[in-house]
């Protein structure tokens, strides 16, 4: 079917309508809104610049408000406020508070990752009083700027002030130790006695075996510090007693209050670059540790000793004449199944290059000092008479030390070197050796007959007794009847004494007799004299008789 539209035909060009322009209708606003919408764009500017002003929001978290209030509490950074607290509510899980709180917009550049927030409030520390400005002006939440570049908004306040080195000239280190001991945040670092930097953070290292230290070693003290730098720590007094005396060392009273760190390199060290930031050490228990020269060979050793070893401590040095050549490891307990009894082994670490550095001093230049502190050094020692022995170190304190020294009359013996640690000899000394003394003599003692001797004793003591009583008695009577006696006698003594005085005196009769009597008894003398000549010449004559004269 056709299509009647389809099949007309199309006008001619010049019989088309020419277009007309449409004229562009204005919409006229009525004057009554004009002033409507300028109070409207006005509030807007007013209400975006407002929120422009306010800064960033951000929320910090700390464990309570304390000395917080909303609208009052600033953020001060270097004493420029930089922000105000808006509100403080209870975290969800009410453990913590939350603290909302706006920061300009001219610092947003200061909200970075690690970034710090506290709260300044009067406090006193063992050296320091601080905060005592905000006793007049009130609480407020100090600022440390980060150097990360991560944006933060959430922030985990910290509950003591941090001390704060950023834009301070010097370097910050890291120290490794088992324990904080007395150190804490503000604590002076010394180098050579002087207030050179301060510990400005610490925490306990995952595990909970040791903690790590922070310390800020101003400039131009960070110079000092290079690799081979040692750190120790100074808190308190070191007292140590050798022949010159009691000796006090401290660093200084403030470490005794509050703690220090002390560091220095060893006199041997050759090292001159200084360390780079955040370079680690370790940090030392004391100075003499620290400066110690270090032990790279160590050979262990197991000791047996017989008596107690109450006051042996680990660590306790091992010396050899007064030269330091080891120290403890080791204490423990083992059970002996073919003695059947308790054995205490000490395992002790010997550093041979101690006793090499001695010898090297006073040594040839040629001599070879390979052996020196060797097995066949020790087997040699051992064989005459070395042995270890626990001697006491502080009669105050009963700290023991183990020495090394030959023993003269020792029993033969040698290292055991197949056992894993070898086995050293060790002989009774100190008070050990004066304890088997005394137990030896108790011994001997307990051999003695106690109980026969003392009835023996008894018995002798009442016979004396009996006996002094009879001389008393005896006595008594002397006095009694025997001395009128002596006494008599003796003056009958004196009467003869006279008589025979006056008989020998020179008019006396006596003495005129005594003359005569002299005479006769020479020419005796003579007679017999002449007689024992003539008997000598003729004894027969004591038989036959004297001879007739011949006729």
């Amino acid at each position: 079917m056709a299509n009647p539209v389809a099949d007309r035909a199309p006008p001619p060009e010049d019989e088309l309508p020419a277009a007309v322009p449409d004229p562009h209708r204005r919409v006229r606003l009525p004057y009554v809104w004009i002033l409507p919408i300028i109070v409207v764009i006005a509030g807007a500017f007013v209400a975006v610049r407002e929120k422009l002003a306010e800064g960033t929001s951000i929320e910090i978290t700390f464990h309570t408000a304390d000395d917080l209030e909303p609208d009052k509490t600033k953020i001060s950074y270097k004493a420029v406020e930089i922000g105000e607290v808006k509100e403080i509510h209870v975290a969800k899980d009410r453990k913590e508070v939350v603290v909302e709180a706006r920061i300009h917009r001219n610092v947003t550049d200061y909200l970075v990752q690690d970034t710090r927030f506290w709260v300044v409030r009067p406090r006193v520390t063992g050296a320091n009083i601080s905060g005592l400005g905000t006793l007049v002006s009130g609480a407020y939440i100090g600022v440390d700027v980060g150097h990360s570049t991560v944006p933060e908004h959430h922030f985990v306040g910290l509950e003591v002030p941090p001390i704060v080195t950023s834009g301070l000239p010097g370097r910050e280190y890291i120290l490794h130790a088992a324990d904080i001991g007395s150190l804490n945040i503000g604590s002076t670092v010394f180098y050579r006695h002087m207030p050179a930097g301060q510990v400005v953070a610490y925490s306990l290292d995952p595990g909970g075996a040791s903690v790590t230290v922070k310390v800020f070693i101003n400039s131009p003290y960070d110079k000092f510090v290079t690799l081979d730098t040692k750190f120790w720590q100074a808190s308190g007094v070191d007292m140590s007693i050798d022949s010159e005396g009691v000796k006090l060392h401290t660093e200084s009273i403030a470490s005794i209050l509050e703690g220090g760190v002390a560091f220095q390199s060893p006199q041997e060290s050759t090292a001159t670059a200084e360390a780079v930031v955040d370079t680690e050490f370790k940090l030392y228990s004391d100075r003499e540790r620290a400066l110690r020269e270090a032990d790279t060979v160590a050979e262990t050793f197991i000791m047996y000793f017989q008596g107690s070893l109450r006051g042996l401590s680990v660590g306790a040095p091992v010396d050899l004449r007064g030269i330091n050549i080891g120290e403890v490891k080791r204490l423990s307990v083992e059970y002996d199944r073919v003695a059947g009894e308790l054995r205490f082994p000490v395992e002790v670490d010997i550093f041979p290059q101690r006793i090499r550095a001695r010898a090297r001093a006073s040594s040839a230049k040629n001599t070879d000092l390979s052996d020196v502190g060797g097995h066949t050094m020790i087997d040699s020692m051992v064989a005459h008479g070395m042995r270890a022995a626990l001697k006491d170190g502080n009669l105050l304190t009963g700290q023991k030390y183990v020495a090394v020294d030959v023993v003269k009359g020792a029993a033969p013996e040698t290292v055991a070197w197949d056992a894993h640690p070898p086995i050293f000899p060790t002989a009774s000394g100190g008070i050990d050796e004066i304890t088997d003394s005394i137990g030896s003599v108790a011994k001997k003692l307990d051999k003695v007959p106690f109980d026969q001797i003392s009835s023996h004793l008894i018995a002798t003591l009442t016979t004396l007794d009996q006996t002094l009583k009879s001389t008393d008695s005896l006595m008594r009577n002397v006095d009694s009847s025997i001395a009128p006696q002596v006494t008599a006698t003796l003056k009958e003594a004196q009467e003869a004494m006279k008589n025979a005085k006056e008989a020998l005196s020179e008019g006396g009769s006596l003495n005129n007799g005594l003359g005569d009597t002299l005479v006769q008894l020479s020419r005796a003398a003579k007679s017999l004299g002449a007689l024992a000549d003539y008997l000598e010449r003729h004894p027969e004559a004591l038989i036959r008789g004297k001879p007739a004269d011949p006729q």
